[in-house]
């Protein structure tokens, strides 16, 4: 398979699954872990993921306007305030996972575990809000619960950032689409900051001279576009759906994957 054609469903693959509670970096390592496409670095595999946000900000272009244009409104800047602290824990936790040098699982059974876990808990969680409208202010506490979430996704692939999130606000009582849209937004830095902090740690350890960035470049363009259809739909589908289909396809694809494992499959 030609390296182009591979990281455009590379990109592809990252652009539809972002924004999906069922996990864009489970969904690229597995790929790459069965030999069906080609592994490629970290670095490819965290940056691309800064295309995504492309895509928010297009779909939310008037959302964004209006937070830019209305700071001098208390409840615009306590938004902000809110999106910034959860933004600052998850980057200080991040920091500190780096720092500690704690692995992260890369592999087919670690991976498989998370997605299948996720699963049986987005059914749980949606048995519990049935019937449940939610509120749609984030508390300072939902602030706080959400940025925990985002860090259990990033030690753990296959756990999903958005999906963890999101649920994480609905466990605290927030309404689905208040949860996602402060899902979505808050993956704006999170993912420009992990992206970018992959980029310079590459130029200042001197791997980035190893890097295909023309590639790197592409898959980041394919991921944006994937993701600009992914996020409009999904956005209109939260408001009268559960995520008790993605739970079940996460089950599904889990137990498979770990079947695969069990009889000598993977690494």
């Amino acid at each position: 398979m030609p390296d182009w054609l591979a990281i455009i469903l590379l990109g592809i693959i990252e652009g539809v699954t972002e924004f999906l509670p069922i996990s864009s970096t489970g969904h690229l390592l597995i790929p790459q872990n069965l030999g069906l496409l080609p592994a490629k670095s970290d670095l490819f595999n965290v940056v691309i993921q800064s295309g995504a946000v492309l895509a928010v900000l297009a779909v939310f272009t008037q959302r964004v306007k209006h937070l830019a244009t209305t700071l001098g409104d208390a409840s615009t800047r306590d938004y902000l305030l809110k999106l910034f602290l959860s933004f600052f824990i998850t980057a200080v936790g991040g920091l500190a996972i780096k720092k500690f040098d704690i692995e992260l699982p890369e592999t087919i059974p670690p991976v498989a575990w998370a997605t299948l876990i996720g699963g049986v808990i987005i059914l749980l969680l949606e048995f519990l809000h049935q019937g449940k409208t939610g509120v749609s202010n984030i508390t300072w506490t939902v602030v706080v619960a959400v940025a925990l979430a985002q860090l259990l996704a990033a030690v753990f692939p296959g756990t999903s950032r958005s999906g963890a999130s999101i649920l994480m606000a609905m466990a605290f009582g927030i309404a689905r689409p208040a949860a996602t849209e402060f899902s979505f937004l808050l993956g704006i830095p999170t993912l420009l900051a992990a992206g970018g902090y992959k980029i310079l740690s590459a130029f200042k350890d001197g791997t980035a001279a190893q890097e295909d960035w023309g590639m790197v470049v592409l898959g980041t363009v394919v991921s944006a576009l994937a993701a600009f259809v992914v996020v409009k739909w999904l956005i209109r589908f939260v408001q009268s759906h559960t995520f008790n289909g993605f739970a079940w396809y996460r089950i599904l694809l889990g137990g498979a994957l770990l079947a695969w494992a069990a009889m000598g499959g993977g690494r």
